[in-house]
C-alpha cells in the first residue's frame, strides 16, 4: 500500500462532489487547475475568486523539504508550539552533497563532513513526525514522484523545482520554510489566486526531440518573469504521447519562467508510472476518478475562453533546443547553434557535460542517453568531453545499474555521481579547471545563472536534454548538431548517429531502496533534538521583534543592487549550503553577488557612517551595531531563482527594513513578508534612479498601513536636497499582520498558545 494512502482515500473521497459545486459557483466549465485549486480550499466558498488579485487560504496535502533548506523549516517549526506536523512531511538528504571524484567517495566523504547536519535533520524528524530520506537515497524532486505525488492532490516543497510532481498530475509549488511551517502547523497556506497560461500540444515528439526541449521552447517564449503569478496547464493530444516522467520534467523546469506551477492531467502514462512504483492502489482511485482528474471537455475544445495566455506548440515539428548561458530562457534551436556560437564568441569546445538532476535523471532519460553511448561505441567512437552521470535516485541508479546502462555509459567515459543535486546547484569541485577559464558546459539541468555550476564567472552554462548532452559530449563541441551532422572515428571513418531509442519504464520493474528511508515515528514526544551548542552549522533560532509602530525614518541605503538579482546572488549557495543551518553565519554570504549600481562592482559597498568600502554584510553588520534599520534598492524580478528563504531572512536578521525594487519574483516577495520584511516596488520604476550612495530613506504611511494603500519613500540626499516617490505592495490584512508582530512564525506561535 502507497505510504498516507488513507490521506490519499480522503482526497478522493471529495473531490468529484468539490469540483461540481465549484462549477455551479463558476458557472462555467473549469481547468484541470482550478478543479484542483477549489477541492483544497481551506474554507468552502460561495464566489468565484479573480485571477491575479483575490488571495485564497489552502489546505495542501503533504509537505516536502530538501536538506539544506529543512534546517531551517524545522528549526522554525519548532516554535510553533505543536508537538507533530499535521500533514504528511518529509526532509531529503540531497543538496549537502558535494560532486568531486564519484559516487562512493563523495556520498562517505559527506556522511563525515555533514555528520551534525544529517543527525540534527534525523532527530529533528523523528522528534515531529517527519519522514526522513537519507543520503544517497535521491534527489527531493525524484524520490516524491517515486513515492508521494498523485494526481489531484496539492502540495508544497521546500525548493523552487517542486513542480516536478505536476508530471503525475499535481499541484506543487515550491515555497520558502515559513510556507511550509504553516501548512505542518495546520494553519491555512494562503497564496493570491493563480492567473492560467495553458499550452496547447499537438503532434507527437519524436528522433531527438524531448520532453525537455518543450519547456525550453516555452522558457523562450515566456521568458524568465513570463509565468510569474501563474499556472501553466499542458493539455492537447501532445501530452498523452509524453511519459510521466517526460511530463515531470516539463514542470519542474517551469520554475524558470517563474511560474506558480505546471501539471498535466491525469492519462494513461500516469496510471502506468503509478503501477510500475508500487502504487496500484492510487492508480485504481486514480481511474475512478478520470472523469474529474482532466479540464472539462469545452476547456480542451475553445482553451482560449479560459486561459488567460494560450501557446500552442506542435511537436511534430519541434526541434532540440540548447538554452543560455548565464540564464534559462535564452533559447537556441539546435539548427541555429553554429551561428550562435559564431555571432557571441561562445567558446565552442566543451570542456564537461552533465546529464541527471531532478530534472532529467528517469529511466527514459538514462536508457535513450545509454543508447546513443552504445552505438557510438560500437562506431569506435568514445567521448570527448568530460562527462558525468547523476542519477535521480538510489531506485533508478539500482534499476540502471541491473540493467546495464550504468556501464554503458562508464565504459563510454562517463563517471556517477552521488544520487543528489551535486553540480546542478553548485555543489561541484570541477578538477579540470582550476584556474577558472573561460569554457563551456552543456547540461540537462534546470538552471545556468552565472557561478551556478562551479561557482566561476567565466563558464557559459547550456541546459539542453540527456540525449543531446549526450551526443555533444562525443563532438566535445558545442556546435555539433546529431541531426545533420557526422562524426570522425579512431579508424578515419565517417559515422552518424541515429536517434536514441530506449524505454519509459524498466520491464523488470523499479529495484526498490530498501535502506535510505526513516519512517516517521507515531510518538516522538521523547525525542531530543540534537544542536551541540558549539557548532559552526546549526543555531537554535531567536525570533525577530515586532514592529514598533512607527515609520521607518533615515534609513541609509545598503546596496543598490542593478541588473539581474536572483536569490544565487542574494545568498549565494555551494559552499555556503554548509551553514544553512545557523543563521547568523551564513549571513556573511548577504549579497555577495550583487552588483552595486554606484561601482558595478560585486558585494562591497560602501559604509555611509565611515566611508570604508566594506563587504556587504560587514556594513550592515555595523548599521544594525548602530541600532540603524537599512533599505536595499534592487531592479527587476528581484529574486528570481530558487525558493531558499536565508535570501529573505539573512535581511531581517541582519538589521533590514525593506527592499524596494522595479519588480519581484513571487517566492521571494512572500519569502520577505512571512520574515516581516517589507517588499516594495516603485510605482513609476523610473524612481530607481532617483536613489543615490549617500542617501537617507524614509518610508511614510506605515501608521495607516492597509491592503491596496500606496506607502511613500522620502529620499534625502547628501546636499540636503530631497526627492519622494510613490511605492506599492501587495500585502493583504494577514500578511501586515505578520509585519506587525515581526514574522508570520511570531503569530502562528502566538495562535498555538491561545
Amino acid at each position: 500500500m502507497a505510504e498516507n494512502f488513507d490521506m490519499i482515500q480522503k482526497v478522493y473521497g471529495n473531490f468529484a462532489s468539490k469540483v461540481d459545486k465549484a462549477r455551479k459557483i463558476l458557472n462555467r466549465p473549469m481547468t484541470y487547475a482550478e478543479k484542483i485549486l477549489y477541492s483544497h480550499l481551506w474554507e468552502e466558498t460561495d464566489k468565484p475568486f479573480v485571477r491575479g488579485k483575490d488571495y485564497v487560504e489552502l489546505a495542501p496535502d503533504r509537505v516536502a523539504m530538501q536538506d539544506a533548506t529543512a534546517q531551517m523549516a524545522l528549526l522554525q517549526f519548532m516554535h510553533s508550539g505543536r508537538d507533530k506536523v499535521a500533514v504528511p512531511s518529509t526532509a531529503h538528504a540531497d543538496h549537502l552533497i558535494q560532486a568531486k571524484i564519484g559516487a562512493k567517495e563523495d556520498l562517505n566523504r559527506a556522511f563525515d563532513e555533514n555528520k551534525e547536519v544529517y543527525d540534527f535533520i534525523s532527530s529533528v524528524s523523528r522528534r515531529y513526525g517527519v519522514g526522513f530520506w537519507k543520503p544517497g537515497a535521491g534527489i527531493i524532486h525524484q524520490v516524491v514522484l517515486e513515492n508521494y505525488a498523485f494526481p489531484g492532490g496539492m502540495m508544497i516543497g521546500t525548493d523552487s523545482h517542486t513542480p516536478n510532481a505536476g508530471g503525475l498530475g499535481m499541484i506543487a509549488i515550491g515555497v520558502g520554510g515559513a510556507d511550509a511551517v504553516d501548512v505542518m502547523s495546520e494553519m491555512a497556506w494562503e497564496l493570491k489566486w493563480p492567473k492560467l497560461i495553458g499550452v496547447k500540444l499537438s503532434g507527437k515528439l519524436s528522433g531527438w526531440t524531448t520532453p525537455k526541449d518543450v519547456i525550453l521552447k516555452v522558457a523562450g517564449i515566456l521568458t524568465v518573469k513570463g509565468g510569474t503569478g501563474a499556472i501553466v496547464e499542458y493539455f492537447g493530444e501532445g501530452s498523452g504521447s509524453i511519459s510521466c516522467t517526460g511530463k515531470a520534467t516539463i514542470c519542474n523546469m517551469g520554475a524558470e519562467i517563474g511560474a506558480t506551477t505546471s501539471l498535466f492531467a491525469y492519462d494513461e502514462k500516469m496510471d502506468v508510472y503509478l503501477r510500475k512504483t508500487a502504487r496500484a492502489d492510487v492508480a485504481d482511485l486514480a481511474k475512478q476518478n478520470a472523469d474529474a482528474l482532466k479540464a472539462d471537455d469545452d476547456v480542451l475544445e475553445n482553451p482560449e475562453k479560459y486561459f488567460d495566455q494560450l501557446i500552442e506548440i506542435n511537436l511534430d515539428v519541434l526541434e532540440p533546443h540548447l538554452n543560455g548561458p548565464f540564464t534559462p530562457d535564452k533559447s537556441w534551436p539546435i539548427s541555429k547553434m553554429k551561428e550562435a556560437v559564431k555571432e557571441n564568441d561562445f567558446p565552442e569546445n566543451v570542456s564537461v557535460a552533465l546529464i541527471g538532476s531532478c530534472t532529467n535523471s528517469s529511466y527514459e532519460d538514462i536508457d535513450r542517453s545509454a543508447s546513443i553511448a552504445e552505438q557510438a561505441m560500437a562506431m569506435g567512437l568514445k567521448a570527448k568531453s568530460q562527462f558525468t552521470i547523476t542519477p535521480g535516485s538510489e531506485q533508478v541508479r539500482a534499476t540502471i545499474e541491473r540493467d546495464g546502462q550504468l556501464k554503458t555509459l562508464t565504459d563510454f567515459g562517463g563517471i556517477v555521481l552521488a544520487n543528489a543535486c551535486g553540480p546542478c546547484i553548485g555543489m561541484w569541485q570541477r578538477m579540470d579547471n582550476p584556474s577558472g577559464e573561460r569554457n563551456t558546459i552543456v547540461t540537462s539541468f534546470n538552471r545556468n545563472f552565472a557561478k551556478r555550476n562551479d561557482g566561476n564567472p567565466n563558464t557559459l552554462a547550456f541546459v539542453a536534454s540527456p540525449e543531446i548532452t549526450t551526443a555533444i559530449a562525443l563532438a566535445g563541441k558545442l556546435t555539433f548538431n546529431p541531426l545533420t551532422d557526422e562524426l570522425e572515428n579512431d579508424s578515419g571513418e565517417k559515422v552518424k548517429l541515429d536517434a536514441p531509442t530506449g524505454d519509459e519504464l524498466p520491464e523488470n520493474g523499479f529495484v526498490p531502496d530498501l535502506s535510505g528511508y526513516q519512517a516517521p515515528l507515531k510518538d516522538g514526544s521523547g525525542v531530543e533534538v540534537i544542536i551541540n551548542p558549539e557548532s559552526k552549522r546549526l543555531q537554535f533560532l531567536d525570533r525577530f521583534k515586532p514592529w514598533d509602530g512607527k515609520d521607518f525614518v533615515d534609513m541609509p541605503v545598503l546596496i543598490k543592487a542593478k541588473g539581474k538579482c536572483t536569490t544565487d546572488h542574494i545568498s549565494m549557495a555551494g559552499p555556503w549550503l554548509r551553514f544553512r543551518g545557523h543563521l547568523d553565519n551564513i549571513s556573511d554570504n548577504l549579497l555577495l553577488g550583487a552588483i552595486n549600481a554606484f561601482t558595478d562592482e560585486a558585494g562591497k559597498v560602501k559604509n555611509q557612517f565611515t566611508g570604508e568600502i566594506k563587504v556587504v554584510h560587514e556594513v550592515a553588520r555595523d548599521y544594525k551595531s548602530r541600532g540603524i534599520g537599512w533599505v536595499v534598492i534592487g531592479d527587476e524580478n528581484y529574486g528570481e531563482g530558487s525558493s531558499r528563504e536565508h535570501a529573505a531572512m539573512e535581511p531581517r536578521h541582519l538589521g533590514g527594513k525593506a527592499i524596494i525594487v522595479k519588480s519581484f519574483a513571487r517566492i521571494h516577495e512572500t519569502n520577505l513578508k512571512k520574515q516581516g520584511m517589507l517588499p516594495l516596488t516603485f510605482d513609476n520604476p523610473s524612481d530607481y534612479d532617483k536613489v543615490q550612495e549617500d542617501d537617507k530613506l524614509s518610508i511614510t504611511g506605515l501608521t495607516e498601513f492597509a491592503p491596496g494603500k500606496q506607502l511613500k519613500l522620502i529620499i534625502r540626499h547628501s546636499d540636503g536636497s530631497t526627492d519622494e516617490a510613490l511605492l506599492n505592495h501587495t500585502f493583504n490584512e494577514n500578511q501586515i499582520k505578520w509585519f506587525k508582530a515581526g514574522s508570520a512564525l511570531n503569530l502562528i506561535a502566538a495562535q498555538q498558545q491561545k
